[in-house]
């Protein structure tokens, strides 16, 4: 299926399908993203698993986070982030952090990246889920991200969902730090929002 953006349930349908454990297309505020639910502990969809499959077997690395509002990433680290950092978002930051490795293990750390974008659509979806989804750049593993709508239509039309808001030419990634073990901040990737610490 394919919707507007601009269309007036398009973050319903959305969230419809997001909560059912699809896989879909979504317009960020940098560039589209494959997003699916992040597992939890009353259901295990395995989306993760399912966006790596769309983007090629070598995709390894671990993916973004969206949170829909900044205080909800004291749900999940107890990593002390920076005021200055936190004044960042809504906006394209993502802020790597120390996690639980699952709900069962409390004593295991890992480290996740999350990021609540700048895009009230987005934010909303996001909080119409009930949970944090996964964002990844649309494009195969080692290819370059896809910024035109009808290459995207073409190359994932086994998507269930996407969710078209026109082409994303020249959106730049967002910028990535990283919260240390010692508490201080490394810059991982300077990317549309210049953090300087």
């Amino acid at each position: 299926m394919i919707c507007r953006k601009s269309d007036e349930r398009s973050a319903q349908i959305a969230i419809d399908y997001i909560r059912r454990g699809k896989v879909v297309v979504l317009p960020t505020d940098t560039v589209y993203g494959f997003s699916g639910i992040v597992d939890g502990r009353h259901y295990s969809y395995h989306t993760d698993a399912k966006i790596r499959d769309l983007k090629g077997r070598d995709e390894k690395k671990p993916f973004i986070q969206l949170i829909a509002k900044p205080e909800d990433l004291k749900k999940y680290t107890r990593d002390v982030v920076p005021d200055e950092l936190l004044a960042l978002w809504p906006g394209p930051l993502t802020i790597i952090v120390h996690t639980f490795l699952d709900f069962d293990d409390r004593d295991t750390l890992t480290t996740t990246a999350f990021r609540c974008p700048g895009d009230e659509w987005l934010r909303n979806v996001i909080a119409g889920c009930g949970a944090p989804i996964y964002s990844t750049s649309v494009n195969k593993s080692g290819q370059p991200v896809l910024d035109n709508i009808d290459q995207i239509k073409r190359e994932f039309k086994n998507v269930e969902l996407i969710v078209d808001d026109g082409d994303k030419k020249g959106g730049t990634p967002s910028t990535i730090v990283k919260i240390e073990e010692d508490g201080s901040v490394t810059v991982v990737r300077q990317g549309s929002v210049v953090v300087n610490l």
